[in-house]
């Protein structure tokens, strides 16, 4: 008999699994209830973006690419961040089409940090962030932002956990799973800490097209910044593109050069159908944005209302689709309350300690749901907490 416990990574042994697994399998025994826990969007793939996939195959554009992308795409993704962000990326050497955010997050750790080095993470934040910095050798260091600062990572708080091993930041904003964002001030006062040190920041910005009454503002659009920054986007949220699996990162040449080793070892190339549909929704998707950002944003407020009347306190988040409310008066660990919650129920909703430390006492709600789906899980909610 193989003992495959010694012959396994000790490196890839060491990782957790991803705590919000567990309640997608209970959810999965369960005929009616309701979520609000999984981070996807519920509109429908845009029809003029799904008929440019379907025209593609029909077309029989069914073969690789090149590596870093269809080049139509590149320069559809170089003239929307020029045109929505006030970011300026060479679509020829800045760029490459990966196969969704976390390949191209992946990308950037594992070409920048070598084993040993720190990479500052602030937190509860994306689940990927920690097991990908440890596979790439790193030590992931977090910040736990606090809900006093509505979960911005303060210049403060960064200035102290920098040590001479930081390599890199992670800047999740808007953040999943608070709804934070960090508007020109803050970031003004992160880029006053980083300047005149060596430390690359990876700006994960999928949620950038989803903030409420503030236009979101890119790190590396600030003065000194385009340098030390790797940009991280995608399509699964602005465009309701989950399935496709299509995102991108932008950087300087230098960097983009070695990311491209490792997506061309690792990837090959993104889907060829679902960079054609890129093209579509890159060129002609604004209208699709604002119309599911606007529909959003009623649902935000939906959802904050409906909790603030049955005593559930919680900040107002400005970015993403979820809210991060506090339920750690009720007297259990955030597990047990959302695990409760679920069985007793039938309402799946991610318990803060899944999102990395300084998550305890909070759940997190997704409003990418249905107006009725909200009522009804925020009623069930409300019962819920009066027999506790």
């Amino acid at each position: 008999m193989i003992n495959y416990d010694s012959i396994l990574s000790d490196n890839v042994k060491s990782l957790s699994p991803s705590a919000i697994r567990r309640f997608f399998d209970i959810l999965e025994e369960m005929d009616d209830a309701i979520s609000l826990g999984i981070g996807e969007p519920d509109f429908v793939t845009p029809w003029h973006i799904r008929d440019a996939g379907i025209r593609s195959l029909e077309r029989g554009f069914t073969k690789y690419t090149g590596n870093a992308g269809l080049s139509r795409l590149r320069e559809a993704i170089a003239e929307y961040l020029t045109r929505r962000f006030d970011l300026c990326y060479d679509p020829k050497t800045q760029m490459i089409v990966t196969v969704g955010g976390s390949e191209a997050i992946d990308l950037a750790v594992r070409a920048l940090v070598n084993p040993g080095d720190e990479v500052i993470i602030p937190v509860p934040s994306f689940v990927c962030y920690g097991p990908i910095t440890q596979l790439a050798g790193g030590t992931p260091v977090y910040i736990e932002t606090k809900v006093e600062n509505e979960f911005r990572l303060t210049a403060d708080e960064l200035r102290a956990a920098i040590t001479p091993k930081t390599k890199l930041l992670i800047l999740p904003f808007p953040n999943n799973p608070t709804g934070a964002i960090l508007e020109r001030a803050h970031l003004e006062a992160i880029a006053e800490v980083l300047r005149g040190t060596d430390i690359m920041v990876v700006t994960d910005e999928i949620y950038a097209e989803l903030t409420y009454g503030r236009r979101h503002i890119s790190l590396a659009s600030l003065d000194g910044m385009y340098e030390r920054c790797v940009v991280v986007n995608g399509f699964s949220k602005s465009h309701a593109m989950t399935g496709w699996r299509m995102g991108y990162v932008c950087a300087p040449a230098e960097l983009v050069t070695q990311m491209l080793k490792i997506h061309q070892y690792a990837i090959m190339s993104a889907p060829t159908t679902s960079q054609y549909a890129a093209i579509e929704a890159m060129n002609e998707g604004d209208d699709d944005i604002n119309l599911m950002r606007r529909d959003y944003d009623r649902r935000r407020r939906l959802l904050l209302d409906g909790l603030r009347e049955i005593g559930i306190d919680c900040f107002e988040p400005h970015g993403a689709f979820y809210v991060f409310p506090y339920i750690g008066k009720f007297g259990l660990q955030s597990g047990e309350f959302c695990e409760k919650f679920l069985i007793e129920e039938r309402v799946a909703i991610i318990p803060g300690t899944a999102f990395g430390p300084g998550g305890e006492g909070f759940a997190r709600l997704c409003y990418a749901s249905s107006i009725e789906n909200i009522e009804e899980a925020v009623r069930r909610l409300g019962k819920f907490i009066n027999r506790l």
